[in-house]
């Protein structure tokens, strides 16, 4: 993001200050409307002979004291409750994102970062009316009624509902896991029974074999009377040693497939159950999520109603507003009073 040459900020930053000028710019010049008036009215209500006393003229003067010094202390007050406002909505900003924000005020009676100011304020708002259509890219302000609380409240809703997108996604990703690994352990299931019918139609065969031994070694004895007893007994043991050595490696390879094909199962079950332990606990905290995010909701639009009759009853008892008042009951009273007099 380039950074602007006239106050050192972005383009944002520098779209922000200059509403904030515009707005300075229009509580000025309401306040020296004011102050006009009021001498306006000492002109007219007053200053209605041609020669007036001492007294008379520091009367009027000391009224006239008054009423300023009251303007101008109302709009320094209001000025500084504004400039509190704003650095509280910057503050709360910041906090958001667990910032800190620090603040030098010395530097408030910097001339020439003031002399800065006041230079870029002269320039942007004398060459506004000049550069007009003429810069398309230039980014406008937003209306008064769309900004402030209704506009955090969009992008609060733009942001939960971005979320509850994302928890949605992520929950479908979870269901497609959890068939998957249902599919992989129906497989390895039927694996298994397939194994154990395996093991029994083999030790239906070493039977059948057993029985076959036992008959060839019967034929050979009748068929080997003339061998001795020694070399019989030695041909016996070794054709056990041989079986038992075939019946013991096939049983130990038996063994170590369905231990480890058991071990497998176990560990797709536990990761099974973990999944599904996890898909139950995301659902119950999307539906946490969602009940919160309602409430966040109707807390949000209900301080919107409540900012906003704040707001038109802060303005209604504002200085600016009575003696605004005050003046129209003044002009009234002051065409009244004309009107009987042209009617004499």
């Amino acid at each position: 993001m380039w950074l602007s040459a006239e106050l050192g900020v972005n383009d944002h930053h520098q779209n922000e200050l200059i509403n904030y000028m515009r707005f300075a710019r229009s509580n000025r010049a309401l306040r020296l409307k004011t102050i006009d008036s009021c001498f306006q009215d000492l002109k007219s209500s007053r200053l209605v002979e041609d020669t007036f006393t001492v007294d008379e003229v520091s009367e009027m003067l000391d009224g006239l004291q008054v009423v300023v010094h009251g303007e101008v202390e109302s709009e320094l007050i209001n000025t500084a409750h504004t400039n509190v406002l704003l650095l509280r909505q910057l503050f709360s900003q910041a906090e958001k994102f667990y910032l800190k924000l620090q603040s030098d005020i010395s530097e408030l009676e910097n001339r020439e970062l003031l002399e800065q100011v006041a230079e870029f304020e002269k320039a942007e708002f004398t060459s506004s009316s000049k550069k007009g259509h003429h810069e398309p890219n230039r980014p406008k302000l937003a209306p008064l009624n769309e900004g402030g609380v209704s506009e955090l409240l969009n992008k609060e809703i733009a942001r939960l509902q971005e979320e509850n997108n994302k928890l949605k996604t992520r929950l479908r990703t979870i269901e497609t896991q959890l068939a998957f690994r249902k599919q992989n352990t129906k497989w390895i299931l039927q694996n298994i029974a397939k194994c154990n019918n395996n093991r029994k139609t083999e030790k239906k065969g070493t039977k059948t074999q057993e029985k076959h031994s036992s008959i060839t070694k019967t034929l050979n004895c009748d068929g080997e009377v003339t061998g001795t007893l020694d070399e019989k007994c030695k041909l016996e043991k070794a054709l056990k040693d041989l079986q038992k050595t075939q019946s013991d490696q096939k049983g130990n390879l038996k063994s170590k497939e369905i231990a480890t094909l058991e071990n497998t199962v176990e560990e797709l079950k536990c990761d099974f159950q973990k999944t599904l332990d996890n898909t139950t606990a995301t659902q119950k905290n999307l539906e946490v999520n969602l009940a919160a995010t309602k409430q966040d909701l109707l807390k949000v639009q209900e301080q919107l109603t409540i900012a906003e009759k704040e707001l038109e009853k802060k303005f209604q008892q504002t200085a600016a507003y009575r003696n605004m008042k005050e003046m129209l009951t003044k002009k009234n009273e002051q065409i009244k009073d004309i009107r009987k007099r042209l009617l004499k």
